[in-house]
């Protein structure tokens, strides 16, 4: 399912990821072995030990660094508290009648000031999504607060194409505790031994495929979800004991998160359930990160590359990310640098006079569960025809009611990202319907 161009692209780019940005240009402290060279890891469906890592927390130490060099660059404005509402995009949002006959145009975003309640015109020669991903559809997920579907939503009402939407890939291991938000439990753990087993310890990975512990994530996740269902359990384990390093040491991260929840992963298993991870779907875009809508641009998890196909291999995002990233960012500094004035007298003010309701948070909870367990338990790790027809069907409804809530109530994130939740589990949901082909992580029961 993959795009041979993306991932050749992709390949071919690891060199001047690695070596030329993250290392020499960053700074970005990977481990490394007692002779200096980058120490490699390996994860699920890999073939050999390919992964260079910074302990266990790869992505934390890139985002450190690349967050320290943006607030170090002059020319780049940071503005937190701020939420994007709609993509300006003409002819949608144009008051000149005749803009209809040109092809759709981004330019720029009507968004949020957080604490005034103003919603003003961000004007942009290139606008570029980069929302991350849609966990947060889902009552078990890895993702943070943020990755509800915003760019996805978004990018489909001003009409850019959506591919894949479909593949969403569950980890098989997120840390389970009654008190604790669903923590990753880094695949690179199976990878370096550890054993997925029954909480009565039990080797359940050999009954469903050769690979056991680091077969396929969406192989992985399906199992853990069979015999928590078949035993009734809330959780399986995962056995450290085989490892031949110290998961104190190799996995500081985990260690410490876990021992905070009084788990000593020296000394006991670890309690994990499969969790939504990664959407392998999104924007279309080609090798330059651009859409089908001029000027738009979409990079990282909200995109869709063609490199994942329908199945994420573990770690191929943050390469992904970064390198289609760079390329948006060269491309949009190469073309069209300038955004003609007279656009921007053409597009209309935000307009939300007369809007006295205030938001009801009840409401806005409730909604958020109905969307969780309706995605769960309906368009989740195994589908079949009629969840996904009662998933389209019980969308569609609250669909409807929330738009009714937008359209009557002052705006705040709060119901932007209920809005935009709903529309991108919409998508989803109706991918799957469509789609009766088992493939990946999209696995269709009957």
């Amino acid at each position: 399912m993959c795009d041979e161009r993306a991932v050749r692209l992709l390949a071919e780019r690891v060199p001047e990821i690695i070596e030329e940005f993250l290392v020499g240009e960053l700074n970005v402290s990977f481990s490394r072995t007692a002779e200096g060279e980058l120490d490699y890891t390996q994860e699920a469906a890999h073939s050999c030990r390919r992964i260079a890592h910074a302990d266990d927390a790869t992505g934390h130490a890139i985002s450190v660094k690349l967050l320290a060099a943006v607030r170090n660059e002059q020319r780049i404005q940071l503005l937190p508290g701020h939420t994007a509402v709609d993509l300006i995009t003409v002819p949608h949002h144009s008051t000149d009648p005749t803009a209809i006959y040109r092809g759709v145009e981004c330019l720029g975003a009507y968004v949020l000031d957080q604490q005034t309640g103003a919603v003003h015109r961000f004007f942009a020669a290139h606008t570029v999504l980069a929302t991350g991903g849609v966990g947060q559809l889902y009552l078990h997920t890895t993702n943070p607060w943020v990755a509800r579907g915003d760019g996805l939503a978004m990018a489909h009402r001003a009409g850019a194409d959506i591919i894949n939407a479909e593949y969403v890939q569950f980890h098989p291991t997120a840390f389970y505790h009654r008190e604790a938000d669903r923590f990753l439990i880094s695949e690179s753990v199976r990878g370096e031994g550890a054993v997925l087993r029954t909480r009565d310890g039990r080797d359940f990975m050999k009954d469903y495929h050769p690979q056991g512990s680091l077969a396929p994530r969406d192989v992985v996740a399906r199992a853990i979800h069979e015999e928590m269902l078949k035993l009734g359990d809330e959780y399986v384990v995962l056995d450290l004991s085989p490892l031949s390093v110290d998961p104190k040491v190799r996995f500081p991260t985990i260690y410490e998160t876990c021992l905070s929840y009084g788990v000593d992963i020296t000394q006991q298993p670890i309690p994990v359930v499969p969790a939504a991870h990664y959407f392998c779907g999104g924007v279309k875009v080609d090798t330059w990160g651009r859409t089908n809508i001029r000027r738009l641009h979409a990079v990282g998890e909200v995109s869709c590359t063609g490199v994942h196909g329908a199945n994420r291999l573990a770690s191929t995002s943050l390469l992904e990310a970064i390198l289609w990233g760079r390329r948006a960012a060269e491309h949009a500094a190469g073309h069209d640098a300038r955004l003609d004035a007279k656009y921007k007298d053409r597009i209309a003010l935000w307009r939300d006079k007369g809007l006295t309701e205030d938001i009801d948070p009840l409401l806005i909870i409730q909604d958020w569960m109905m969307i969780k367990s309706t995605m769960w338990n309906y368009a989740g790790i195994t589908r079949t025809t009629k969840r996904l027809d009662r998933a389209v069907a019980d969308l569609s409804y609250l669909a409807h009611r929330v738009e009714q809530f937008y359209r009557e109530t002052k705006l705040a994130d709060s119901l932007i990202g209920l809005r935009n939740g709903i529309a991108a589990a919409q998508i989803i949901a109706e991918a799957a319907r469509r789609n009766r082909q088992s493939r990946g992580c999209h696995h269709r029961v009957d």
